[in-house]
């Protein structure tokens, strides 16, 4: 599990997948997400905007990534 740090109090989960480097773009990251590609907490989530928070974790690929607030 790879930690992402951010320094505000939240993150949408496009923008999050564009961060750490698991979409290239805006574009790919809509892709994934709403192919039903990505979860947070464990679960399928088709919600780019959805809001992710300190401990929250994503996934996608193989790969983890937990939001760490600074």
């Amino acid at each position: 599990m790879k930690d992402l740090e951010i320094s505000t109090e939240y993150i949408t989960l496009g923008q999050a997948m564009k961060l750490s480097g698991a979409a290239s773009s805006g574009f790919e990251a809509k892709a994934l997400i709403l192919e039903g590609e990505v979860t947070v907490n464990g679960e399928v989530d088709t919600h780019r905007g959805k809001k992710l928070h300190d401990g929250d974790v994503f996934g996608y690929d193989g790969e983890t990534y937990r939001i760490a607030c600074k």
